[in-house]
Parts: structure tokens; sequence; C-alpha cells
């Protein structure tokens, strides 16, 4: 007797590799401890995706002969949010909105389609979560929405793709993706193959009908996209949501797009009618900032390409154990740990006796290299007690032997502080002859400090 063949699948969790057999380390992205069961596309899932393996072979093309198509976008009104996409929601395109529970997702959705609706755009607001009664309550506080826009509670996907093709609106939200399910073998929604089916089922409706779509997608503990990896390598806009628990701010960053920049990102401010988008993230960020206080130091990074103004705080105590604390709040911590060897090393400051606390207020996760002149300016200030003046910025790698070196997109982060009020600008020595002569001329009060070395 022949063995029956198991339907089973294994899948690995980051990046969607298959196997017959679980793994202990994935083959593909080396993962350990991420492979998962899950059952094989059977004939149902085949044909609901409209799969023809009996299909012609199709003619390739070389590129000289393809014809150019401008892409036509979809302005929602709200501007921060339409730069993130790179002006606009592209007809056609799949998005995928990730971000912790109560963020302001669903908000935020319902605030973009009010908008739409009262441009004109016919949109589909379909939720799995929430009744219709429930959206009502939320929708109130936005004001009243235009009949362009419609609302579905469902969580059949095959009963919501029939509605879509009835309706074709221009406009499709899909509030989850996780509560969603097909008509397959595995009927639990959520699970690796219904989330899998039926993202490729919307992003098959989206290309054919030439329906713009987003869709919400629940987060693990780690922050990334319940469901396998694959789900953000089919979708064509991937943005997540991060939040500072100490404020109300909503931070909205892209991390894919293919009819833009990616690495960009949109800052709002949540209140009691919704999401408000914040054009001056600097401004919030520097709000509250105390006057002639030792160890806060002000710096400019360039986060997802833009200019942002960030207050830097250092607090050097005497270590009470005889072994010294680092904690870094915003930042990571071996770069630190290596700034506090150059201080130890090169200014013959003995912190080793010391515990150093370093806090990045706003609660972004800074990447940018160029904090490190602030954060060392900051302990120094902290350790000797000194303020330094308010109206002084610095900005500038440091390197191991000391030396101040230079940094991107300096033209930008100068005129970012000259609108903020900043009189006095450390930069470093390489950087300065590369400023463009017309911010000089025209700013002639402004005195820029070049820095080659930490002990300057």
């Amino acid at each position: 007797m022949s063995k029956k063949s198991s339907k089973n699948l294994f899948f690995c969790k980051e990046c969607g590799f298959e196997s017959a057999k679980w793994l202990g380390q994935c083959p593909n992205c080396n993962s350990w401890n991420t492979f998962v069961e899950a059952e094989k596309m059977d004939s149902t899932l085949t044909s609901s995706l409209g799969i023809n393996t009996s299909a012609e072979i199709i003619e390739p093309k070389p590129i000289n002969s393809i014809e150019d198509v401008n892409e036509e976008r979809i302005l929602t009104g709200i501007s921060e949010f339409d730069n993130l996409l790179g002006g606009g929601i592209v007809r056609g395109s799949l998005s995928l909105i990730g971000g912790a529970p109560g963020i302001g997702k669903s908000t935020l959705l319902l605030q973009i389609v009010k908008r739409l609706g009262d441009n004109g755009i016919s949109v589909l607001y379909v939720s799995g979560e929430e009744s219709l009664s429930q959206i009502k309550l939320r929708a109130n506080r936005l004001g009243k929405f235009n009949d362009k826009v419609k609302f579905v509670s469902s969580t059949n996907m095959d009963s919501i793709i029939s509605t879509v093709i009835k309706t074709m609106p221009e406009v499709l939200i899909i509030d989850s993706i996780q509560t969603m399910a097909l008509n397959l073998d595995d009927k639990v929604p959520g699970s690796i193959t219904q989330v899998r089916a039926c993202t490729q089922a919307i992003f098959r409706i989206c290309k054919e009908y030439n329906i713009s779509c987003f869709i919400v997608g629940h987060i693990t503990k780690e922050g990334t996209v319940a469901g396998p990896k694959l789900l953000e390598h089919i979708v064509d806009v991937v943005l997540y949501f991060e939040d500072d628990q100490l404020k109300n701010l909503r931070i909205l960053r892209c991390n894919k797009n293919r009819f833009g920049s990616c690495d960009t990102l949109a800052v709002f401010e949540m209140t009691g009618e919704g999401l408000r988008e914040i054009k001056n993230p600097s401004e919030i960020f520097l709000e509250g900032r105390p006057s002639d206080a030792t160890g806060c130091v002000v710096t400019c990074v360039i986060e997802s390409g833009r200019p942002i103004l960030l207050e830097i705080q250092a607090l050097v105590t005497k270590s009470a154990f005889g072994i010294a604390r680092r904690t870094i709040n915003g930042a990571d911590f071996n770069r630190l740990n290596l700034l506090i060897a150059i201080i130890e090393k090169r200014m013959n400051l003995p912190l080793y006796q010391f515990d150093i606390y370093i806090n990045i207020t706003g609660g972004l996760k800074i990447r940018d290299t160029s904090i490190d002149l602030a954060i060392i300016m900051a302990i120094v200030s902290s350790y000797k007690n000194v303020a330094l003046k308010n109206d002084c910025i610095y900005c500038g790698e440091v390197g191991l032997s000391g030396e101040v070196r230079s940094i991107s997109n300096i033209n930008q982060r100068v005129q970012e502080a000259i609108k903020l009020g900043y009189k006095i600008i450390f930069l470093p020595k390489t950087n300065v002859d590369s400023l463009d002569d017309a911010i000089l001329n025209k700013y002639k009060d402004i005195m820029i400090k070049p820095v080659q070395n930490v002990l300057d």
C-alpha cells in the first residue's frame, strides 16, 4: 500500500520559506525556531486565486518596447499622509498598515475615507472586528460622512470579493486581514494559510479592477505584522505605527513603497477628534525644554529624509555601588559605551566612577551617528555641572581618536536650526566648507563653529 502524502507544509515566519518538514534553522534567512505548520494551498485556494496551470506562454518584451504609464494618484487631503506615500494613493495599489492595538490605525483610515468621500471618491470600508453600530460611534467624532463612503461588517472573504466586484469602489479598506477567511479547508481566521490566501486574493482584485486598497494588520509582541513575512512582500506599501508612551504622538513610518521613497515618516497627535498631522515635528519634540539646565543639548538628526531637532539629556551621578551603570533611551547602548570610552581616553575625565543616564526626548529611536557630539557635550555638561547656551546646537560624528567627522545633509540641518531660532551651530570642520553660500549670505548673524576634535 502506498504511503499517503501529508497535506501540511512548514513555513518560516520571517521570510516565508516553505519546507516539507520542520527545520530548526531556516536555510533561507538563517533564523532559528521560526517554522510553523500550515496546510497546503489546495484546489479550492488555487481556484479562488484564479490560477490556471494550463495557460499559454506569455511572450516576453524588451524594456524599450514597453510604453510609459503615468501613475494616477488620489489625494487624501492629509498632506503628511500624502507625502508619506510619495504624493498620494496610487490607483490599483495595495497598502498594509500595522501597529499596536488602539494606536490609531482605524481612526486614521476613517479620517482618510471621510476626506475621500468629501472629494467624490467612492469608498468601501470592510470591518471584521466591529459592527456597523460600533463604527458609527467612532465616526461621529469625525463629523458627517458623505454617501460616497459605504460600510460593511463581515469576515467572509468570498462575500466581500463579490461585493467589491459588484459595487466597484475606487478605494477599499480591509480592517483587519487577520479576521478575514476564505472558504478553505483551514477555516480558522488569522492562520498563516488564511492570511496569505486572503491577501493574495485582495491583491488580485486590486490589480485586475484598478482598486486602491488598505489592509490593517495585527502585530506580534516583537512589533512585526502577525503571519508570514511573505505578507509584506505581496503588498506595494508597508506602513507601521509607532507611539510615544509619554505623549499623544503617533509616528507613521514607511518601510516599503514601490511608488516612492521608503524609510520616510509622518508625525500625528492623537486628539479627541482623531489624529492631527504635525507639519513641524521639531517644535513638538523641543516643547517644554528647560532653560539653563545642565546636561541638556540640542542636535539635529535626519530621520527618514527630514531634519528634526531633538533634545538630548544626560545625568551623571556618583556610583553608589562601585560598579558604574550606563543607560540610554532612544539610541544604541553600545554606541554610548564607545563615546564614554572616548571621553575618558581623549578628554581625561574619570567617568568609570559615575552612573550615566542618557535620554533622547520625543520617543524616537535614533540611528543617526550625527548625535555623537551632542551626547558627549551633554555628558560633559552634566559631569562639570555647567549649563550650555540655549541657542547652541551640536552636530557631528565622533571617531575613536576623538576627531569630529563629516555628516550628511548639512544644509538641511542648518536651515532647520535657523528656522527654530538657533544662533550658534557647531559642525564638523569638513562640513563647513560644503555649506551653501546662499545660506551663509542670507543669515549673516548666524555663527557657524567648525569643530575638528572633541577637545575643541
